[in-house]
């Protein structure tokens, strides 16, 4: 399968261009060429390319690109998606020519929307770089739909032109930023590389303009076309949705017509100031309730409080307390309607429907500096408010009044502060108003409810009796089932209120535009009521089994009448409800398992047990540390002492309330054969897949835990095939075998039945597209098990990835998904889509901290701290000669040269600080000229002399082999040394040892080769000798020692060089934390495209460095 890629060429005084090329992983992965420039050894041709893009890539002109990627001297490195391991040793960037399709800018909108949903089972699969391109491209057209944009003139090859450009104003901004922080750098690779900012920026363009010109209509003015003799205004806008070029404008024509559009543009971008004005929508007090509570009432329907002149409707009890689909209703309520259309309400109601606008001014970068009008008036401030901040306020309220007409009248006072509103004000100003403030830069509160759906579906489902079931598809002696029947109900929901139809049918007469309901303001509109009205003539209640039940949740209702509540009892109830670990009685620690399980791995195993009995997969998603692989071991023995039998599920304790407002999504669940909806003893069969650093981990933890379960490692050049593999598998109850080995063995793993497939380190299979998670879905299985304690790295397509893994079709097709979920919640942050997918995903996924004290009080501390060193004389002036020579460099070059250039004298300046003679490779002595060493040393006698052990964490192996024998000579202890280089026997003899030894000692390791999958817990010390700028790398490695099994307190320790570089990049970690995933987590690369001011102040060497 080929993995496109996208790149965006920026154009030097004409339009850029999107220029896409593949990787076919079939291909050899070398090169023997050495040249400077060289054939990329797998990229696809493009003739091969133009076969599978079609029409996408029509009109493209074929050719060969040079482009920067990092590599061996033999070959470029695979991308993540290929699914090819590659060794990541040695790397450095390098020129390769690829065979490429360049498509013009003005028609890159059009290819990238059809290149953005490939087909799973096509021929090709998206690359980051392509899939980040189409998501600009999405994010252009949003901001051209939305009218975020004006027109411009440009100049283009020497012309000018008519473009539309992006205005980027308020959350725009940050969009735009984060679209930046996140370009992958493949996407700037080609011809010589790029700058950031010009490359996003470049593409926005070309794109906005592109869909602009889709959007609007043939001709923006009434009338004939201007001709080339017109005045240059009328051609230039007749150009804007025609030939954008301008040819033989007179220069003072384009001088003229450029300054005004330009101040136009400068007027749009003033409210990116530090100083916005922002808007606080207030609803009006609710009115006390004058009916007292009727204590015989269990819960009592809303009432929706509205003018006056109203029919008393009839409301049926929201009660589920003793709940009979075909029951009467037992309350009624009155509900007064009527249209509030009328800007002024009868006096007894007027107070209910004043709603109150308020003005402040508010900063940008801090939104908690806020200062009501009122108070702004009074003389109050808050630091960084302009010298006149009353003018401030009038001139942005000015500029608003433009997008929101009725703000005039506030305008007419000498002060504004505040400004009443009717419902129908209000209305207007939270549906139409708000957004288009909001896009311009203006600051908006709104109430908790708005935005969120008004009227929705609740589906209540309670268990039949036994004597009603008794002849049922279900047996009353198997337990619940996927084939149990129940009872169901749909109701409408306002709010978080249910409504008859008849009262239903009222509001929709009456086009009332907000209804109170009990005390919560809701919004509804006509499509809303439409779908509603429809919903209400569907079969509302009778008798479903519990998969059709799980079926009927899956659709989640439209998108105008969602699905947004679930009330079950009984065993659905807690399977649904996302608490079932908590809800299920816990299983005792099963018979052979040796040791005692703890009170939430008890919970666990229950959870566990009760999804593989219904045949459905889970992802245990504990927190590294808490014991996974304890209760996936304990899962096994429980499914071993498991008759053939349909068994009892696990005991429920049923004092627990019924689960409410939960919600399941998938596209079919179905209840498994009811032969095979139970393991069988010793005829189940489990294959594990993990890494392969962890099979020995799982092989010897397996004979420390469960030694009656039979164990065959299915890895390496001797592993069995044939008959001989079936033999294997038939006297085995755990299988266990490595990703790679999955792949290359998946015919032979196929013609198994198993029992279940478990995926350690499911974070392997969090890319759909790559041959390796493909390989693993492919294998079958009646249960599947996801291992992971990081269910989502960087976006939600993993847990998608990860999720139909467990269970197929659970959360339906990947573009839905992405439809559905991934783009409302990670470009919208969209609560209403986070809500339904935490109940579509709750009851699959377990997750505990080690951090709550309730899931384990006894875990000890983990305390992190900073140890600042010196720089000796020696040091200080190595760094500083590295400093000018470097600099140098960069400044006189460009592109990915210079990139390449700020990488190696980031390099070279973080091994000055670690030691001279690192840096020099010159095979000098150690001891007294490094501050770092120094306080190792000192450290290491205290670690060693307090009969402790310690882990020594550096990203350099070099570094780490002159080390170690000096270490252990200078501490006359065993000092250990992992790295990648080893066999995987030598690593686990050196874990054995390290682990078993009562000897203190100091085990150094490689942070890439042991960053994960190894338990140390016999060290209570961790020592970071050089940093490593991904935070969540460096506490994966800490986590080799803090996590169950630690009995002490754990000290970790950050070495740091004061006044270097190292200094200044954790300040710069501390202060952008928040971006450290997005920017900063990705590496060192993000420092590239400092400016070469800087990085001269970065690389620059503090007086106070030098002891």
């Amino acid at each position: 399968m080929l993995v496109v890629h996208g790149g965006w060429v920026p154009g030097s005084g004409r339009p850029g261009r999107l220029v896409l090329w593949a990787e076919d992983p079939a291909l050899p992965l070398t090169s023997t060429s050495r040249a400077k420039s060289r054939p990329h050894p797998f990229a696809a041709p493009a003739r091969v390319l133009v076969s599978v893009l079609g029409e996408a890539v029509t009109g493209a002109t074929t050719g060969s690109v040079p482009v920067e990627l990092p590599g061996t001297s033999r070959g470029p490195l695979p991308s993540p998606e290929s699914g090819v391991d590659a060794v990541a040793r040695g790397l450095k960037l390098g020129t390769w020519t690829v065979p490429a399709l360049s498509v013009p800018g003005d028609s890159a909108m059009a290819a990238l929307g059809l290149l953005a949903d490939p087909d799973p089972d096509g021929p090709w699969l998206a690359g980051t770089s392509l899939r980040y391109l189409s998501l600009l491209a999405g994010y252009a057209y949003d901001l051209a739909r939305r009218g975020r944009m004006l027109p411009q003139l440009v100049t283009e090859v020497g012309v000018p032109a008519a473009r539309w450009r992006p205005v980027l104003t308020g959350s725009d901004t940050a969009a735009f930023k984060d679209f930046a922080a996140g370009m992958p750098p493949v996407v700037r690779a080609a011809d010589g590389g790029q700058p950031v900012g010009r490359a996003v920026r470049d593409a926005l363009d070309s794109l906005l303009d592109s869909a602009a010109r889709s959007i609007l209509p043939d001709r923006i003015m009434v009338g004939q076309r201007p001709g080339p003799k017109a005045a240059l205004p009328d051609r230039w806008l007749g150009a804007l949705t025609a030939d954008p070029a301008l040819p033989g404008a007179a220069d003072a024509d384009v001088r003229d017509l450029r300054q005004a559009l330009d101040g136009w543009m400068r007027a749009a971008n003033e409210a990116n100031g530090p100083i916005r004005v922002s808007f606080r929508l207030i609803e009006p007090h609710p009115e006390p309730d004058p009916t007292p509570p009727q204590p015989s009432a269990p819960s009592p329907s809303a009432a929706l409080t509205l003018p006056p002149t109203s029919s008393t409707l009839t409301s049926p009890s929201a009660s589920t307390s003793a709940f009979s689909p075909s029951a009467p209703s037992a309350l009624a309520s009155p509900l007064a309607v009527a249209s509030p259309s009328a800007l002024v309400p009868s006096p007894s109601l007027a107070a209910a429907d004043e709603w109150a606008l308020e003005f402040a001014l508010q900063s940008a970068e801090d939104p908690g500096l806020y200062l009501p009008a009122r108070d702004l008036w009074e003389g109050e401030r808050f630091p960084g408010l302009p010298r006149r901040p009353d003018e401030t306020l009038l001139a942005g309220l000015g500029r608003a009044v433009r997008l929101f007409p009725v703000l005039h009248v506030a305008l007419l006072e000498q002060r504004p502060a505040t400004m009443p509103l009717s419902t129908g004000e209000a209305y207007e100003f939270l549906r139409q108003t708000a957004p288009l403030l909001q896009a311009a830069g203006f600051g908006v509160q709104l109430p908790a409810w708005a935005g969120r759906k008004g009227v929705g579906l609740k589906l209540t489902a309670r268990s039949k009796s036994k004597s009603k079931a008794g002849a049922s598809r279900a047996v009353a002696d198997s337990g619940f089932g996927l084939e149990q029947l129940v009872d169901f109900r749909i109701d409408l929901v306002i709010g978080d209120s249910t409504v008859s139809a008849e009262e239903l049918a009222e509001l929709a007469r009456a086009k009332i535009p907000l209804v109170r309901v009990r005390g919560q303001w809701v919004e509804l509109d006509d499509r809303q009521l439409k779908a509603a009205l429809k919903a209400v003539e569907r079969r509302r209640e009778g008798e479903l089994t519990a998969g059709e039940v799980l079926r009927q949740v899956v659709d989640g209702g439209d998108e105008d009448l969602p699905l947004i509540a679930v009330d079950a009892d009984g065993d659905l109830g807690h399977l649904l409800s996302g608490q079932a670990a908590d809800r299920l009685s816990p299983l005792p620690t099963p018979d052979g398992f040796q040791g005692a399980l703890r009170p939430y791995q008890e919970r666990g195993l229950s959870w566990l047990h009760f999804l593989g009995r219904l045949g459905l997969g889970g992802i245990l998603a504990d927190d590294m540390g808490l014991g996974k692989t304890a209760q996936t071991l304990s899962l096994l023995l429980t499914d071993q002492s498991t008759a053939l039998a349909n068994q009892p599920s696990p005991p429920i304790d049923h004092s627990s309330p019924p689960a409410d407002e939960s919600s399941l999504l998938a596209d079919e669940i179905s209840a498994p054969d009811d032969k095979s909806s139970l393991p069988a003893g010793r005829l189940s069969k489990t294959l594990l897949i993990c890494p392969m650093s962890l099979v020995s981990n799982w092989f010897k933890e397996a004979a420390r835990f469960a030694p009656s379960l039979r164990v065959y490692v299915h890895h390496g050049g001797t592993r069995r095939r044939g008959d001989e593999f079936a033999e294997a598998v038939a006297g085995a109850d755990l299988i266990l075998t490595t990703y790679g080995t999955a792949l290359r063995d998946l015919e032979t793993l196929r013609s198994v039945n198993w029992s279940r497939v478990v995926c350690d380190e499911a974070q392997a299979i969090k890319n759909s597209g790559t041959r390796q998670s493909q390989a693993v879905r492919a294998i079958p299985a009646r249960t599947r098990l996801a291992l992971t304690g990081t269910p989502v790295e960087n976006h939600l397509a993993e847990l998608w990835s990860i999720m139909d893994f467990c269970n197929p079709g659970l959360l339906g097709p990947a573009k839905r998904f992405r439809r559905r979920f991934q783009e409302p919640i990670e470009n919208r942050q969209d609560e209403d889509a986070t809500a339904a997918l935490k109940r579509a995903t709750g009851p699959f996924v377990l997750r505990r901290l080690k951090t709550d004290k309730s899931i384990i009080s006894d875990l000890p501390e983990k305390n992190e701290m900073k140890v600042w060193c010196s720089l000796t004389p020696e040091q200080a002036t190595l760094y500083q000669a590295v400093v000018e020579d470097m600099m140098a460099e960069i400044e006189s070059t460009e592109g990915i040269q210079r990139r390449g250039n700020v990488l190696a004298a980031m390099m070279k300046l973080k091994q000055v600080c670690n030691h001279p003679a690192h840096l020099l490779k010159d095979g000098s002595r150690l001891p007294g000229r490094s501050g770092k060493l120094a306080r190792l040393e000192e450290l290491a006698d205290e670690i060693i002399s307090d009969g402790d052990k310690a882990l020594v964490f550096t990203q350099y192996a070099e570094w780490g082999s002159l080390m170690q024998p000096y270490l252990a000579a200078h501490t006359d202890r065993p000092v250990l040394w992992l790295h990648g280089g080893l066999s995987k026997a030598r690593r686990d003899e050196l874990v054995e040892r390290f682990q078993t030894d009562d000897e203190p000692m100091i085990f150094l390791l490689s942070l890439k080769a042991a960053g994960t999958g190894l338990n140390l817990t016999a060290a209570n010390h961790v020592v970071h000798f050089d940093r490593w700028w991904n935070p969540a790398v460096e506490d994966q490695a800490t986590d080799r020692a803090y996590r169950i099994g630690q009995s002490r307190d754990v000290q970790v320790r950050k070495f740091i060089c004061i006044g270097t570089l190292e200094e200044k990049i954790d300040a710069m970690i501390e202060r952008k934390k928040a971006l450290a995933s997005a920017v900063v987590g990705t590496g060192e690369q993000w420092i590239t495209d400092l400016s070469t001011d800087q990085l001269r102040e970065l690389f620059s060497l503090d007086p106070a460095a030098v002891r």
